[in-house]
């Protein structure tokens, strides 16, 4: 127990150090057609920068995770996932900020990818039916395409098997996109196998998907020029490492290396109209013009630690220690509240901020729930804490948390 006890107070102090000045791991970036903005992620928000670098807004605050925004061909809208509701749907709103218009509502989680290039739908990826005569029916490990009407609306199933980063081209019909061979992690680098990502051309007047880039290795994210004569996109080939390459568009001639990182991947590559090249790289935002070395954008949040609780170091106090069955987190009653902290990484999570008093914290058989006494309106009640998204393995590191009364009443 002395051990144990030791392991949470080590996490607790690194923790109260966690924060930075200059912010790292901006993910899920993309820059607007128009070239003067890029939006991105940062711990679960939504921000915006110009494309130049500088001050960066948030158009998204709360306690959710926002990500994957797509802009609108006129620069005006994002489009992006959100688990607000318990689990990732799509939103819009306008590229200013203001409030958030959700479009889908499945038990499921969706990822939006494109716009329709008249703007009026937008393009996602979701697990919502597969087509029965599909050899993935009715498992549903890997996803399908849908459109859905940017106004709110049906959606239609564009494709039953699944194709990431999927585009329009400007016909509104054709679709290049990235194919799905198996469930194997999305973040594995370094791949050789026939599970590895190609690029295919969709033709849905004839139902016909021809390869775009073929070969035994990783080929992603593609993005066409606005000519449509060129095609971009990032690949390991080489040297092993994600960089961005470019070819001839349909003919797949001249493939020229855009980027030459060593280590660290190339992630979230996206094209303005004009060319301009806008990715991510160990955590950093670049822009880059062909021919010109890559710029590493100077970025400052107005809102850094929006979603950040309230970090503190303390040496003694803690009381009510409980280990989950698998020995992997800690639970806690501290200043009354009840915490989780992480045995291997540093990470403590506040799971109750109330003003009265709790104790008697433990976990559940399974672990996925805490259970605790509180005292509240006068009466002490029993109360559980779960985690909503059930991928989430751990409180610690939890997103949306749901905390249930089971012996007691409100009233």
């Amino acid at each position: 127990m002395k051990k144990l006890f030791f392991t949470f107070l080590t996490i607790i102090s690194f923790a109260s150090f966690a924060f930075s000045e200059t912010p790292l791991w901006l993910r899920y970036s993309a820059i607007s057609p128009d070239g003067n903005s890029i939006v991105f992620t940062y711990k679960g928000d939504i921000y915006k920068v110009p494309s130049k670098g500088g001050k960066a807004i948030a158009l998204t605050k709360n306690s959710a995770v926002d990500y994957c925004p797509v802009w609108s061909p006129d620069s005006k809208t994002i489009a992006f996932a959100s688990n607000r509701n318990g689990n990732f749907d799509i939103y819009t709103m306008s590229a200013e900020g203001g409030t958030a218009k959700q479009l889908t509502f499945y038990s499921g989680n969706e990822r939006p990818s494109d716009f329709s290039p008249d703007g009026k739908n937008i393009l996602f990826s979701a697990t919502i039916q597969d087509d029965t005569q599909s050899a993935e029916f009715p498992s549903g490990y890997l996803s399908e395409l849908y459109t859905v009407p940017a106004t709110g609306g049906r959606t239609v199933q564009v494709l039953s098997t699944p194709a990431q980063n999927a585009k329009y081209l400007d016909d509104g019909k054709r679709i290049i996109y990235q194919d799905v061979k198996s469930p194997e992690s999305y973040w594995r680098k370094h791949q050789i196998s026939s599970a590895t990502k190609d690029i295919l051309l969709y033709n849905p007047a004839t139902g016909k998907h021809t390869f775009v880039v073929q070969r035994k290795g990783e080929d992603r994210l593609p993005i066409l020029s606005k000519d449509e004569k060129t095609l971009y996109f990032t690949s390991e080939r080489e040297d092993n490492n994600f960089n961005i390459f470019k070819q001839d568009f349909p003919e797949g001639n001249n493939i020229v290396k855009l980027t030459n990182y060593k280590t660290h991947p190339v992630r979230f590559l996206t094209v303005s109209d004009e060319g301009l090249i806008c990715f991510s790289h160990n955590g950093e935002l670049y822009t880059m013009k062909e021919g010109e070395d890559a710029k590493k954008l100077q970025v400052s949040l107005t809102n850094d630690f929006s979603n950040q609780k309230e970090f503190f170091t303390k040496h003694s106090g803690a009381e009510e220690i409980a280990v989950s069955p698998d020995g992997k987190e800690i639970a806690f009653i501290l200043r009354g509240n009840v915490f989780v902290t992480s045995v291997d990484y540093s990470t403590t999570k506040q799971i109750t901020t109330t003003p009265e008093q709790e104790r008697s914290v433990s976990f559940s058989p399974e672990g996925k729930t805490i259970l605790y006494a509180s005292e509240r309106d006068g009466s002490w009640k029993v109360y559980q804490t779960k985690r909503v998204d059930e991928k989430e393995e751990n409180f610690a590191n939890s997103t949306l948390l749901k905390e249930e009364l089971i012996i007691g009443n409100d009233d």
